[in-house]
């Protein structure tokens, strides 16, 4: 269903709002949505319903509004901005992101990028405008005409949002709230809360005390200075989510003194240079026999290093290791520091096994970096795809069916530092995933930054702009190597950006320019780094092969320009695509190897026999 520009007007007559040229949606296309309760369009549709003043997703139980007294939105921000409230009922303000404005490039899609990444909150509407390129009356009358919302009220509606979050899940006061949302006041906080929910903070949480839902843990840092604080949240999510593949990526990864992934058994990935495979490493044979594995593996000569949408929503209270809030369902965790622009962020994400719930342990030193560190989750984990949005573009091909059916929820991992995975996707140009990782966690070791919990934080860009191609050449890289690390931490130092509000086709351009960056390079940065879901690193080896042997493949050797023009009918999910080729071939690696050998002597026999 395509759903297109037309006009519509606010809950308080044809006047409330009138932005000259907004495209707001197709009403028809859009009311055979919300009259199927079609939830493949929520967090993608918002309805707001003039008779009563409220928006709703598209899946509401409510009896359906007359058509008459619709309107249409394609973010609960224009909603907002037309004067709706969000209803209590369907509780649209806890869906998921929608990752329609990751497709596109133009400058309303990086600004809702951006904006949703926190720009507003770090440097102001003037500073957004300012990464952007252009002057803020301009940006405002693009995202008023696109979106149907300026870029404050874009950024309210991501605080509110936070806010509504805090107060359903914690027991925080309301001062910590706003403060953790990112209000600059109480006063502030509780207008906004009161325009996006109809009631004022108090009231919400008592309806959350009189309802089901119970706060997580929260209190003071044990890991962090005593001033810091120490609070779990559940972070939503349209299922299904193939939390073991992700969880996999991220394990055979795992750099020592970094990140520890451990398994439901307890055991911790990411203390050791190389784990055997084994039940406590959850799979990780590709990497123990040293292959090529996929993603980080051999790759193009170009890179030789020379020159439906409802919210999953369950759990709640912290839990002991292993055990799903004592449900017994197996879990899996990743815990790393992340740098806040107020201190050091312990994380640990918790993931139920069978992909029906996520958690995040933060032990913070100010609440201030509650919004950003939740936005860095959200985009590592991905949890803002749509699976079933990606499945209905890609699940017609032949060769993509089967690995869908396989693998439903298929996350594309990202990143939580986008320094470190240039760093990183530099270390892994023709190497195994075991070396790159043993690489990695000597430059970790020399130049990273102590911190709690026994890990470190990776160096900085400005660090590694510093140290010289010799002491980088001392822990084992070549010399291309290593001078390209010192060229793109440099580049990065003197403001190259590789944030997803960043404009893609130039950061592409900077990044190739610089000597030892190649097309594989560039593309795996803007697929985990820059959250572009349209990459496909067509020069990579493994996809290649994937595309010629996997079933339903060529056949034959694919070489990068066949492999492009196969991957071209997969847009805007190339991306997606990519990820389901690399973690098939994986599997295919991890069943071979599992496979038992005849001994040599009974080889010869049978020879001799014949």
């Amino acid at each position: 269903m395509t759903l297109t520009a037309t006009g519509a007007t606010g809950p308080h007559g044809d006047d409330a709002l009138e932005a000259p040229g907004a495209p707001w949606l197709d009403p028809a296309a859009a009311y055979r949505a919300i009259s199927g309760r079609d939830p493949r369009f929520d967090g993608r549709l918002y309805v707001g319903v003039v008779s009563t003043g409220v928006y709703c997703r598209p899946s509401c139980p409510a009896r359906t509004p007359r058509p008459e007294n619709c309107r249409f939105y394609p973010a609960a921000a224009a909603a907002v901005a037309a004067g709706f409230r969000a209803c209590r009922r369907c509780r649209p303000d806890a869906l998921p992101g929608s990752r329609d404005w990751d497709v596109r490039g133009d400058l309303a899609a990086r600004a809702v990028r951006a904006i949703a990444d926190g720009a507003v909150d770090d440097v102001g509407v003037d500073g957004l405008a300012a990464r952007l390129h252009v002057s803020v009356r301009h940006l405002h009358r693009v995202l008023v005409a696109e979106v149907g919302a300026s870029p404050l009220q874009l950024a309210r509606t991501r605080r509110a949002q936070l806010a509504r979050m805090l107060l359903d899940q914690t027991d925080l006061s309301m001062a910590d709230v706003a403060f953790g949302a990112g209000f600059a006041s109480v006063r502030q906080f509780n207008d906004v809360v009161r325009e996006h929910f109809g009631a004022p903070p108090s009231e919400l949480r008592r309806v959350r005390r009189r309802g089901s839902v119970a706060p997580v843990a929260a209190g003071a840092s044990d890991r962090l200075p005593v001033s810091g604080a120490r609070l779990s949240l559940r972070l939503r999510f349209t299922p299904p989510f193939d939390a073991g593949s992700w969880f996999r990526h991220v394990a055979a990864r795992a750099v020592p003194g970094l990140e520890r992934a451990t398994s439901g058994a307890g055991a911790a990935v990411g203390m050791a240079a190389a784990p055997a495979p084994g039940p406590d490493t959850v799979g990780l044979g590709v990497e123990a026999l040293g292959a090529a594995e996929p993603g980080t593996g051999s790759r193009g000569a170009d890179d030789t290093g020379a020159g439906s949408r409802r919210a999953a929503d369950t759990g709640s209270g912290s839990r002991r290791a292993g055990d799903d809030a004592g449900t017994g369902r197996p879990e899996v965790s990743v815990t790393r520091l992340l740098r806040g622009g107020e201190g050091p962020v312990h994380v640990t994400v918790v993931l139920a096994a069978d992909g029906s719930a996520v958690h995040a342990h933060l032990e913070l030193m100010s609440l201030a970096d509650l919004a950003p560190t939740v936005t860095r989750l959200r985009r590592w984990l991905d949890l803002d795809a749509d699976p079933g949005l990606v499945a209905g573009a890609l699940g017609g091909d032949p060769l993509l069916a089967p690995l869908l059916a396989a693998r439903p929820g298929l996350r594309v991992p990202g990143t939580t530092d986008p320094f470190e995975l240039a760093v990183r996707a530099v270390l892994g140009q023709q190497v195994s995933t075991a070396a790159a990782r043993t690489i990695a966690g000597r430059l970790v070791a020399e130049h990273g930054e102590p911190g709690a919990d026994g890990l470190s934080f990776f160096p900085s860009a400005a660090t590694l702009a510093q140290v010289g191609t010799p002491a980088l050449r001392a822990l084992g890289l070549n010399e291309g190597r290593a001078s390209t690390i010192g060229v793109v931490a440099r580049a990065v130092a003197d403001g190259l950006r590789l944030d997803p509000g960043a404009d893609r086709e130039r950061v592409r351009a900077d990044l190739l320019a610089l000597p030892g960056v190649g097309p594989w390079t560039a593309d795996y940065v803007a697929l985990r780094a820059l959250g572009d879901p349209d990459v496909f690193p067509a020069g990579d080896l493994i996809l290649r092969r994937a595309l010629a042997e996997l079933p339903g493949g060529a056949g034959e050797p694919v070489d990068v320009r066949a492999a492009t023009a196969r991957a071209a009918a997969w847009s805007p999910w190339r991306g997606y695509a990519a990820q389901h080729l690399w973690s098939a071939w994986s599997h295919r690696v991890e069943l071979a190897a599992a496979e038992p050998r005849r001994p040599k002597t009974a080889r010869r026999v049978r020879r001799v026999a014949r």
